[in-house]
């Protein structure tokens, strides 16, 4: 009974240890042989595709541009509509967006409540020496906010500024506000710089939005082409000069070299009057070095029509009678007041 018991003692711990083992090897074996779930049909890997996404057109300017730019009108009709007041006025005299203000026209006038109007201030007639046009182009009127109806009374109107280009004053004159609509621009592509003339209506730019005289892109500026050039919206014009103008100093660009028979040699060392410094000779195997001289402004005068020279690229937002306003759209170089446009 001893030895019967020291042997369960003894080997009762490794008995136990293997019925546990022969058990895990039992699952193991079950979970091994037991199938995987397969989905029903066959099975294949087809490549995923993905479309690209479609590409929107972006407007060739902001509203800021579309709606701040300005205009210069011909013959503008008489306009009584104006803002006469402001509801912070004691301590006011400039408005702005979210600024509440008076104009002198009500229900009798027939203003309605959500009316929009646009806020323009003249600024007198226009006429330029860039354009070829005679006489005045028209009157030059900036464009300075917006303004919608909310409240109408028999003769005043209270109205909310619903944008503002500039600081709105009392005097400020209204009209309808326009729809406008700005041009798509164009996939970006380089500009050709040595296009040939198109043959279409060309002019000048006579002005730009902020009186600058070196422009760049997103700038308006106004052409002395309209509505009677058949100007339309959203057309495309090259801007381009003559090739060699454009120069902002004025200055004699020739060559400074002396002639041969001028001298080169010191008051101390006779070297000689010929230098290979000297300038151009004209028929070198005829009377040498004291002959006729090749000058740049020589070559400039005898030379062949040479190509414009092209520096940008606009297009027209909106069209009065005789001129345009335009926002420059691409640029090879600064651009200038005065540089020539033609429609594309």
């Amino acid at each position: 009974m001893r030895i019967n018991h020291l042997y369960l003692r003894g080997f009762g711990p490794i008995l136990t240890l293997l019925v546990l083992g022969l058990g895990l090897s039992a699952n193991a074996q079950t979970n091994v042989s037991k199938p995987a779930s397969v989905a029903p049909g066959p099975q294949t890997n087809k490549p995923s595709v993905v479309m690209p996404a479609k590409s929107v057109a972006q407007s060739a300017t902001s509203s800021t541009s579309l709606y701040c730019g300005g205009f210069i009108q011909y013959a503008p009709a008489p306009n009584g509509l104006q803002i006469v007041g402001g509801e912070q006025e004691q301590e006011q005299r400039t408005y702005s967006s979210g600024d509440y203000v008076y104009i002198n026209a009500g229900s009798q006038d027939g203003v309605r409540e959500g009316q929009e109007y646009m806020v323009i201030r003249p600024r007198g007639q226009f006429k330029s020496k860039l354009s070829r046009k005679k006489g005045w182009l028209g009157v030059y009127t900036q464009e300075v906010g917006g303004l919608r109806v909310l409240r109408v009374k028999e003769k005043v109107s209270v109205a909310l500024v619903i944008s503002s280009c500039d600081n709105l004053l009392l005097g400020d004159l209204l009209r309808a506000m326009p729809q406008r609509v700005s041009p798509l621009r164009r996939a970006e592509s380089e500009l050709d710089r040595f296009a040939d003339p198109s043959g279409k209506q060309n002019g000048r730019i006579v002005m730009s939005r902020d009186t600058r005289e070196m422009l760049s892109r997103d700038q308006v500026v106004f052409i002395d082409l309209g509505s009677e050039d058949n100007v339309r919206p959203g057309d495309y014009l090259t801007i381009y000069r003559p090739l060699g103008k454009g120069n902002i100093t004025r200055f004699r660009d020739e060559e400074v070299t002396p002639t041969a028979n001028g001298g080169f040699e010191s008051d101390r060392f006779k070297g000689g009057k010929f230098s290979n410094k000297a300038q151009r000779v004209k028929d070198p195997n005829g009377t040498g070095i004291y002959g006729p001289m090749i000058t740049t402004p020589k070559i400039w005068r005898n030379r062949p029509r040479m190509p414009r020279k092209i520096v940008g690229e606009m297009v027209v937002l909106s069209v009065q009678q005789r001129t345009a306003a335009a926002v420059i759209t691409r640029v090879a170089q600064e651009v200038h007041t005065g540089d020539f446009v033609e429609v594309q």
